[in-house]
């Protein structure tokens, strides 16, 4: 089923610049419910549509999408921004859902979710990060990268770092670092009042799971909880994993 689903031609939103967004849409209920991939992911990935057949179960109103340079929307990988694609993801929701939403954000997409809650507090009901990865850019590249890889980075503009196994060589621009920096949200208390759901695998070897912590500990909202998958990896996507992200939404489109 899951085949079928990430099979079917998408549809396309334009935004006023001109950028193409493919997105599904499945319609029901509200509060509904919107997926956010993450870095060179896109909306076809296991945990978005195992989402999409829930809602729709579930009979819940459901978007997922790809960012741009992402899967099928335009643009290029290289010229995106962690700002950029928070202006996709509030496009979305402004074009694309009526009322109340929950946000899932995986990965990247948890640090989306909540400059997405930062600019529509009153459309945003509550939000769901699976291993959320806030401020990456500069915790996880700019200060891990040795002298000679930020020098290079600095005077050539971009950075390729090789995959394992088939995946091709992921592309870190300075650009990408210098627009995350406008954007970093665990630096200070951060101004989000609704319901947030952390889930991080303590096996996790791409975002540490001491920043589901952090976020907590920034997070205004009182209803804050932090779930520690004690075997679980960075993309929690196993069986299991989905089962637990179920029961999470479940429960929280409960209590709203």
């Amino acid at each position: 089923m899951s085949t079928d689903l990430a099979e079917r031609a998408p549809s396309m939103l334009t935004d006023l610049d001109g950028v193409t967004i493919a997105y599904h849409r499945t319609p029901g209920k509200t509060p509904g419910v919107v997926f956010i991939h993450g870095f060179m992911s896109n909306m076809d990935g296991g945990k978005a549509l195992f989402v999409e057949n829930w809602c729709r179960d579930h009979g819940r109103a459901f978007v997922r999408f790809d960012q741009t340079g992402h899967g099928l929307s335009s643009g290029a990988f290289e010229e995106g921004s962690i700002g950029r694609w928070a202006a996709d993801t509030i496009a979305v929701l402004d074009a694309l859902t009526t009322g109340p939403q929950v946000l899932i954000g995986s990965s990247m997409g948890g640090w989306l979710m909540l400059l997405a809650a930062l600019a529509r507090p009153d459309r945003v009901a509550g939000l769901i990060g699976l291993a959320a990865a806030p401020d990456f850019t500069e915790d996880l590249i700019w200060d891990q990268a040795s002298p000679e890889i930020r020098e290079t980075l600095l005077r050539e503009g971009r950075v390729e770092e090789t995959g394992s196994g088939d995946e091709g060589p992921t592309v870190f621009t300075k650009g990408l670092i210098e627009d995350g920096r406008r954007h970093l949200l665990l630096r200070a208390p951060l101004a989000i009042d609704c319901p947030v759901r952390l889930i991080h695998g303590l096996g996790d070897q791409s975002v540490p799971w001491e920043t589901a912590l952090r976020l907590q500990k920034a997070l205004r909202a009182s209803d804050v909880s932090v779930t520690l998958v004690k075997d679980g990896e960075h993309r929690l996507s196993r069986p299991q994993d989905l089962d637990r992200l179920g029961r999470t939404l479940e429960a929280l489109l409960a209590q709203l």
